[in-house]
């Protein structure tokens, strides 16, 4: 299992719309080969800055399947006016087990 991470700021005043437009685009991530779930969370102190926890069964899941098909592309029409600048994105597998 790999954990995606991925840090996403959003336009201010625009939190709730992102949001709302995350809530339908994500079935594009969900529906992926690969794709285990999705969360997303929100900052306290920066309401602007969110979080994006994706679990994939593979790196290539995520890069080489999600990222070079048609659902990316509606993935990213979904939520991008929303976004300030390019998401930063991490892989992580677990540790300390």
């Amino acid at each position: 299992m790999i954990l995606e991470v991925a840090e996403i700021l959003v336009q201010p005043g625009e939190e709730e719309e992102f949001e709302a437009a995350y809530r339908v685009a994500v079935e594009h991530v969900l529906g992926s080969p690969g794709c285990r779930s999705a969360r997303l969370t929100r900052g306290v102190e920066n309401p602007s800055r969110f979080v994006l926890f994706v679990e994939w069964d593979s790196v290539a899941a995520h890069v080489e399947g999600f990222r070079n098909s048609p659902a990316f592309t509606r993935w990213r029409e979904g939520i991008g006016r929303f976004l300030v600048g390019t998401p930063r994105v991490e892989h992580f597998v677990p540790a300390g087990e």
